[in-house]
């Protein structure tokens, strides 16, 4: 497409779109705007010849390879339209808000053009959200539209989940923000990424008793943003469900507010937004995040509450989901400080913690605030809260230290009964709606314990999530212990018991079931394994100091991992201690390889069966004993990069929730030349794994006859690498182009049995070898590392005698640590280096 249909279809006298004209025909560029036109789209661009090919996705990307997004082709765009924000005006072509959304680099080995003329584009991005490969292909022609589907390839930037940002990548706005008009002004904190973001007012207090002055009239802190690096992630304190509040003087009360729980670390002008446990939110809450980042101190870990107002403003779970969706106004009530410049206030009382936060908190920006208490009228405060139609109140021991978890020192009284429960199905709607209703459970001891059902609540946009969400987790068995009433039953459909709902109700009948249930929402900050019955408890003996549980023993080289008991592996019962145990175990083995590589880590804080993701950058929680160097990437920034040196390092991953331990090919010390070769043979489905393990024994004699010596590693999943050590003298640009030509080979050679191209359709029946492994960024499993993967399947170096006899990829498991250090101390291979060839 040229650029006279773009330019036909504007009138550049009424729009601030650039008029189009062809630009410069060498550039890489790619872009994507969100766009609320008529229906909400996502436009990719993809640079070629000095135009933007151009895509409109009908939901936002995907990182799940399994997920295919519809592109309709729309007419080709000026360059001049990379950088374009703002708003199109009604009546005009493509009239609404437009958010610069992503923006990055592509690149195509092959020749982009024929793959747009063949219809199937195969290309890797380097953007700011959108990173490794993805896929364009064309869809059969249905009239005039040139429907495509847009997907991402499975690789270390698979993360399972839509990419569903709100805020755009050059300004820092979200979409309303965008549509108001608002200017956005440089952020010293995000320079050349962000803005400091005008947003929203706090809502209006409703009558409250006398409010205990701490802090009032204090300055702002004059100090200016240091150096420091965010504190780690600390568990939050979680509150006791009573069914009134505690009267006296002796408590604080807050108001209760109606939204997601965030550890908010701050350092060095950068701030890390976390859920309650543990996962890294930071995009979603972007404005809050940067709000939180400008603040006037070094380094602060702050409690918080991030919440969305309704049309009444006030706090609404359901207006929360809806900002978070569609790039909406968020806020932040800030209600305690646990860090502070250095300083550990937790063993601080709550009053002069508190004291401490509303001085920080004195000329923050305006999506941060400080969260306000009364002293005493507990009681009546709760009264006031719920006449005014809010969720409850929160009662704190005025000279508390701060505890992680649940304690008694922390009340919440709530004004209608309303807690979590896991969905483990749905009934079918007799209205042509997406379901009915919602089968509702509790954990207990036995089990998932059926509670009822759900069945109002739904708007149409929650009606087509969940149905969707439904068909990706949908399972032929019940998930709940026991058998359900004939009622339930009856055209029940089951999913796997992952999702969590919150939903408000009347009551619990005598049986344990909700009566008068209505959906309030999706939480995506409390893992399913976690949601139980909560039981109200009178105040004052929910007050009274509970028998302190003995704090988890630390191992052996002094990390203490919290959680021990949380099953990790459930096919095995595997827990997180016993995880922690197999790589102390390993250690002496593994660290040869490990230590002193730059790594990608796999972490699943909640077990490899919830979400897990890939992270390679140093985001600030990690313990001192996990290190960081920075590192120049494509785009020509530095990143800074996890590495370990000891079984400290290694022990203290593994309390922050990681499975599998991924390295680069070089070591810290010497990052631009490699000292390893790794030849990954990856087989598809239909492969017999004798047929892998002839032809890693081919693999082996080749790079023999070309000069290298090798051995072989079980992957710990379907898989096999032959890994050839390297003296580190060839650079990044060498080892790959040697890799690529000797899988090249491999498939001239033997065409039945090898391809070096990662596409799918090409892999049928054969093994891929796979030798992207070998450039500058990617890493490969690392040895005795376990994989994510149903039965803990460890990645072990084998013998070439000993693959002779071995049966599968995955033939050790962490489940048996001593026969993993058995094998390693016996059967372990030594390869000496050798200098890469000049040709394979």
């Amino acid at each position: 497409m040229a650029l006279e249909s773009y330019n036909a279809k504007r009138d550049f006298a009424k729009t601030k779109e650039p008029a189009g004209k062809i630009g410069r025909k060498t550039g890489n560029s790619f872009m994507v705007q969100k766009h609320a036109a008529s229906r909400l789209h996502w436009d990719f661009r993809l640079e070629l010849d000095g135009v933007l090919l151009s895509w409109a996705v009908t939901k936002p990307p995907s990182g799940d390879p399994s997920v295919k997004r519809l592109a309709v082709r729309t007419e080709d765009h000026p360059l001049s339209y990379a950088t374009f924000e703002g708003t199109i005006p009604k009546g005009e072509y493509g009239g609404g808000t437009v958010m610069l959304w992503d923006r990055g680099k592509w690149e195509n080995e092959a020749d982009p053009r024929e793959g747009v003329k063949k219809g199937k584009l195969h290309f890797k991005l380097t953007g700011e959200r959108m990173k490794g490969e993805w896929v364009l292909i064309r869809l059969k022609p249905e009239g005039k539209a040139e429907n495509w589907l847009l997907g991402k390839i499975a690789d270390e930037f698979a993360t399972g989940a839509d990419l569903d940002f709100d805020t755009g990548v050059a300004s820092g706005l979200t979409m309303e923000e965008i549509a108001s008009g608002i200017v956005p002004t440089p952020n010293p904190s995000r320079t050349g990424r962000g803005t400091r973001l005008k947003v929203n007012t706090p809502p209006k207090q409703i009558p409250l008793p006398v409010r205990e002055g701490l802090g009032v009239g204090s300055a702002p802190r004059a100090k200016t943003k240091g150096k420091g690096t965010p504190p780690a992630f600390v568990e939050p304190q979680l509150a006791t469900l009573v069914d009134t509040p505690p009267t006296g003087n002796a408590w604080l009360h807050e108001t209760k507010y109606d939204g997601y729980r965030a550890v908010l670390a701050v350092g060095g002008g950068k701030c890390v937004a976390y859920t309650r446990s543990g996962l890294d939110w930071t995009d979603r809450f972007r404005a809050v995040a940067d709000a939180a980042a400008a603040l006037p101190c070094d380094t602060a870990l702050l409690d918080a509450e991030i919440v969305a107002l309704d049309e009444q403003g006030k706090p609404s779970f359901s207006a929360l989901q809806a900002a978070l969706k569609d790039g909406g106004p968020i806020i932040a009530f800030a209600f305690d400080v646990l860090h502070l410049d250095g300083d550990d206030l937790t063993k601080q009382p709550l009053t002069e913690r508190k004291a401490a936060l509303k001085t920080l908190l004195a000329g923050a920006l305006s999506p941060l605030h400080y969260a306000e208490h009364v002293r005493g009228g507990g009681e009546a405060m709760f009264a006031a809260l719920c006449a005014g139609g809010y969720e409850g109140v929160i009662s704190k021991k005025a000279d508390a230290t701060y505890k992680s978890g649940r304690a008694g020192s922390w009340l919440k009284a709530k004004c209608i009964q309303r807690q979590e429960f896991v969905i483990g199905g749905w009934s079918k709607s007799e209205k042509g709606r997406g379901f009915a209703s919602l089968l509702l459970g509790v954990q207990e001891e036995g089990g998932l314990r059926y509670a009822g059902r759900v069945g109002t609540g739904f708007d149409d946009r929650t009606l087509e999530d969940l149905t969707e969400r439904f068909s990706k987790l949908a399972a032929d068995a019940s998930p709940f212990a026991a058998k359900l009433p004939a009622l339930a039953k009856r055209g029940a459909h089951f999913v796997r018991p992952e999702l969590v709902a919150e939903v408000a109700f009347a009551e619990f009948t005598a049986d344990g079931h909700v009566r008068h249930a209505s959906f309030i929402g999706l939480r995506g900050d409390k893992p399913a394994s976690e949601v139980v019955e909560e039981k109200p408890v009178k105040a004052k003996a929910a007050a009274k100091p509970a028998k302190a549980k003995p704090a988890p023993a630390p191992t052996p080289t002094g990390v203490v991992i919290s959680s021990p008991d949380r099953i990790v592996f459930p096919e095995l019962g595997l827990t997180k201690g016993a995880l922690a145990a197999y790589y102390e175990t390993v250690a002496d083995v593994m660290l040869p390889d490990l230590g002193g590589r730059a790594i990608s880590l796999v972490r699943c804080p909640q077990g490899r069966a919830k979400q897990c993701f890939f992270q390679k950058h140093d985001s600030g929680m990690f313990a001192d004993s996990v290190h960081s160097v920075e590192i120049a990437e494509s785009d020509g920034k530095t990143e800074p990069y996890l590495y370990v040196e000891d079984a400290k390092g290694l022990l203290a991953c593994v309390q922050m929730g990681t499975i599998e331990f991924h390295g680069w090919g070089s070591r810290v010390a010497d990052l631009e030349r490699p000292d390893r070769l790794v030849i990954d043979l990856d087989p598809d489905e239909a492969v017999n794994f004798d047929v892998v393990k002839l032809a890693a024994v081919l693999v082996r004699d080749r790079l023999k006859a070309a000069g290298l010596d090798s051995a072989p590693m079980l992957t710990g999943g379907k898989g096999v690498h032959v890994v050839a050590p390297l003296t580190p003298k060839a650079d990044w640009p060498a080892v790959k182009a040697w890799a690529r030509a000797f899988a090249e080979s491999l498939e001239a050679d033997e065409p039945d049995a090898f391809v070096a191209n990662m596409s799918k359709a090409k892999r049928k029946g054969r093994i891929f070898v796979d030798w992207l492994r070998n450039q500058r960024g990617a890493t490969a499993v690392l040895p005795f590392s376990v994989r994510a993967r149903e039965g803990a399947g460890v990645a072990v170096p084998v013998t070439w005698d000993e693959l002779k006899s071995v049966t599968a990829g995955n033939a050790f498991s962490a489940a048996d640590p001593a026969a993993v250090l058995a094998h390693a101390r016996i059967a372990r291979p030594k390869v000496k280096a050798k200098v890469l060839p000049s040709s394979p």
